[in-house]
């Protein structure tokens, strides 16, 4: 029985210090929706019994069927705390409201995560005590500390430690200790000083520990209450002795820090003693079989059986003791309520984050002082699919002012620049609704702090964007994604006649998933690209299931977007004449620096950077004239891209009145380079010099643009031009047993291995490579059979680098390469000589 009424969540919406926003993250199958359970059945939604099996919030039947999350789904949970001692000193009434956003841990859909980290404050960080921090966990645990989100920690899966390892209590601390160490480590590398240290400790309450698909988990404070009135000490003095070399000598009745006693005895550390030997206890006892021994601990410990929970045995039987001794729903709220923000303190330190206007306008104060009267600002970070084909909601945070149904808004697209009509839109709200999980509930309004759907504004905004009332106000900024979409696969409908449906159908997947991009190609191929093999297939098949209406499609092999590239200096200067033969353009191509390349692409340096600090930076770091510096006409393709257009000419006419026309073109040919229509990376083009007629007419747009195009792409045919492969950055979890398997399976894929390692007190290795993404498809089937599937990889993209080869030289991997795609998108199969765009003085 739900125990909340929509009533209760929105009388809750107006008390912005008891409101808590949460994501929970973590690397795929660490037990997040397992572990949300325990918090859903709590708020009511779902039987006790079923939490840890219903994965409540996996809604979608393929995520039921695969067992992962695919979509972040959110869910808006009441809860009232009994314990006064549990109440934060600056809440108002005993009364919280918890929106709870369940993100997936694959990495092909980390743009979920990305999305959900946006609206909420606080991370709730699931780690698997027995494979510990993994690749996946410390990218989203980075992803949510360049948000400032605050994190703390659930160590989860610690019924595997007891029953499948069977390791001591000994052991299991130094388990723990582990783990916590290297999520501290990879916390204290975001050293912030508005965020303050977020590092997560057992003893001061940030770290958790438990079993999300038993149902239990408890904190230090748990403990220490149980305890602390036996000992007569405060509970806060007590949790100190829980954790760390702590040790209780009974014979003297004093703690001590030694793990011997004055007869050189051995003492329990307070961990193993207090905590870890009552559960290991019934553990051992309920799973022996002895049913009226198990029957004797379980009153000990305080547990009450009823009706049929008393024939129960085994697994069942510990099942029900352990929810009942420890609940994790209690621990899990401890932690949120006590050490995550509320959103009037989260938003005073988040607003440099999140706002691309000045910090001293209405709309940056609205947010920072989490303000319901300021004006309206809110950020849709993802389009939700409805139950009405082809609708969708836009789910967001509202994080200053108050959205009402029927108000008439801005809605302002990532393209928006303030003052000017792109991308903005006057419309009016239809509904606000608040996002249930499996279902939603229309609400009238929601004041600024809290997470809400909007129905009626899908039509004009396309992934994400940001909805105001203030014409002042600007963009909240576009979020920063750890994937990119590398792999492709071009689509067609197998009856011509269904084109217009694929074209609409496109357009919905495009606007249902962060990260796929859905593009037309100039030779009128349908490409979808998505962030890897699993996101791809998921797309397609929504595309043809949902948003395609069940219409057959023919799907082409996934193919790699590569870059085009150069690796010299030109080696000589390249002239272009006009089609008029009036104007001349003199340019050479160089490559940048790949340590440069990274910092455009990370937006640490581009078309926004204050120029003479860029100028300063480029000069003293990668040795760039500082004159030649200042002089940078652009970034490309589309304007923020990893190449740069340098003017290096001394005292020419007429030079700005080209400069836009010259842009255009840098802009054309990054995006389309010469080798096969990929777009460029890491190229410098420097113009040296320029000869233009004397009268404008001749130097118009018709006669530049085509001209600096044929330059920039001669320029780069005489810069020994190459590709770039994305890379992956692949980590294979295995048994010690079949490494040789999986060195087998790398070095036919042209993978490299880069570390091995055991995790300590296990059985597990780690072997981390580096693996072309071209050579990933199957790689995990491959992987598999060579190793009887005991082996797991988990790829993220990692770089973009050099392949070898000379693109000029027949029956090379490299030339191969191109010459398929050029055939691939209808180009001729050879590069086009050097002399269609170099032309001789």
């Amino acid at each position: 029985m739900v125990n909340f009424t929509i009533e209760q969540i929105r009388e809750m919406m107006d008390k912005k210090k008891n409101i808590r926003n949460m994501s929970v993250i973590a690397h795929v199958d660490h037990g997040k929706s397992t572990l949300t359970d325990s918090l859903i059945s709590k708020a009511g939604i779902i039987a006790g019994e079923k939490a840890g099996q219903a994965r409540y919030t996996d809604t979608r039947q393929d995520e039921q069927d695969r067992c992962i999350t695919i979509k972040s789904t959110a869910v808006s949970l009441y809860y009232e705390i009994e314990d006064e001692d549990e109440i934060p000193e600056d809440a108002d009434g005993c009364g919280f409201l918890i929106n709870l956003i369940d993100s997936p841990g694959h990495v092909d859909f980390s743009s979920e995560v990305t999305a959900a980290l946006r609206v909420t404050d606080g991370a709730l960080v699931v780690v698997d005590c027995v494979e510990g921090v993994c690749v996946q966990t410390e990218t989203v645990l980075r992803q949510a500390l360049t948000e400032r989100i605050k994190p703390v920690v659930m160590i989860n899966k610690v019924d595997r430690a007891l029953l499948e390892l069977q390791l001591e209590p000994e052991e299991i601390y130094q388990n723990f200790v582990k783990v916590i160490e290297s999520a501290n480590v990879i916390i204290a590398t975001y050293e912030d000083e508005l965020l303050g240290d977020v590092q997560c400790y057992p003893q001061s309450g940030t770290v958790a520990f438990g079993s999300g698909l038993h149902g239990w988990g408890f904190t230090l404070n748990h403990f220490a209450k149980l305890y602390g009135s036996k000992f007569g000490v405060k509970p806060k003095k007590f949790v100190t002795r829980l954790w760390g070399d702590n040790f209780w000598d009974p014979k003297r009745k004093k703690w001590v820090k030694k793990a011997t006693n004055q007869e050189n005895k051995p003492l329990k550390r307070a961990f193993c003693q207090f905590i870890m030997d009552p559960i290991y206890q019934l553990f051992k006892v309920i799973m022996s079989g002895d049913h009226e021994k198990s029957l004797k601990l379980i009153q000990k410990v305080g547990v009450k059986l009823k009706g049929k929970e008393k024939e129960e045995t085994g697994k069942a039987l510990l099942k029900t003791v352990m929810r009942k001794f420890l609940p994790a729903a209690d621990a899990l709220l401890e932690m949120i309520v006590l050490h995550l923000p509320s959103p009037h303190t989260a938003q005073r330190y988040r607003v440099q984050n999140l706002y691309e206007g000045p910090m001293e306008d209405e709309c940056a104060k609205g947010i920072a002082n989490c303000d319901p009267k300021a004006p309206l600002m809110m950020y849709v970070s993802k389009m939700v699919p409805t139950s009405d084909k082809g609708r969708f909601y836009a789910f967001g945070r509202v994080f200053s002012g108050t959205l009402k149904g029927g108000q008439k808004v801005r809605i302002m697209g990532p393209d928006y620049i303030p003052g000017k009509k792109q991308d903005l839109f006057v419309k009016s709200i239809q509904r606000v609704v608040v996002m249930m999980g499996r279902y939603v509930e229309k609400v009238t309004d929601c004041p600024c702090g809290n997470i809400i759907g909007i129905v009626g504004i899908d039509k004009f905004l396309l992934k994400t964007g940001t909805i105001s009332t203030s014409e002042e106000a600007y963009n909240i900024k576009v979020m920063k994604f750890s994937v990119s979409p590398v792999v492709r696969v071009a689509v067609e409908p197998k009856n011509a006649s269904d084109l217009p449906k694929l074209v609409e159908g496109l357009k919905r997947l495009s606007k249902s998933d962060p990260c796929v991009q859905c593009i037309i190609e100039e030779s009128g191929e349908h490409i979808v690209a998505g962030a890897g093999e699993l996101h791809l297939e998921v797309c397609l098949k929504d595309l043809e299931e949902v948003y395609c209406n069940g219409i057959p499609l023919i799907k082409s092999k996934p193919v790699v977007s590569y870059r085009e590239t150069v690796t010299k200096e030109s080696s000589q200067m390249c002239l272009s004449k006009s089609a008029n033969k009036h104007n001349r353009l003199f340019v050479k191509a160089e490559p940048l620096h790949y340590e440069l390349t990274e910092e455009i692409d990370d937006g640490k340096l581009g078309p926004k950077s204050e120029p003479k600090a860029r100028a300063r930076h480029l000069a003293e770091t990668y040795d760039w004239d500082l004159g030649y510096a200042r002089k940078i006409w652009g970034f490309g393709p589309e304007s923020v891209g990893p190449n740069i257009l340098v003017d290096q000419t001394k005292g020419v006419q007429y030079l700005n009145e080209i400069k836009d026309s010259v842009i255009a073109a840098f802009q054309w040919a990054t995006k389309e380079g010469v080798l096969c229509e990929e777009n460029m990376r890491g190229v410098r083009f420097n113009i040296h010099d320029v000869t233009l007629h004397a009268d404008a007419i001749h130097r118009g747009g018709a006669q530049i643009i085509p001209t600096a195009r044929k330059v920039f792409y001669a320029s780069e045919l005489t810069a020994k031009p190459t590709l770039m492969e994305p890379i992956y950055l692949c980590e294979i979890q295995c048994p010690e047993s079949v490494i040789g398997g999986i060195y087998t399976t790398l070095n036919r894929r042209r993978g490299v291995v880069i570390s091995e390692e055991t995790k300590v007190g296990t059985p597990i290795h780690i072997v981390k490579s580096h693996l072309p993404v071209m050579e990933s498809f199957g790689f995990t089937a491959a992987l598999r059979s060579n190793t009887g599937g005991q082996a797991f990889p988990q790829s993220v993209f990692d770089h973009w680098e050099t392949m070898p080869g000379d693109p000029f030289k027949e029956n090379s991997t490299l030339a191969k390469t191109i010459e398929e795609t050029r055939l691939r998108k209808g180009l001729k199969a050879a590069i086009p000589p050097l002399d269609r765009y170099h032309d001789k003085l």
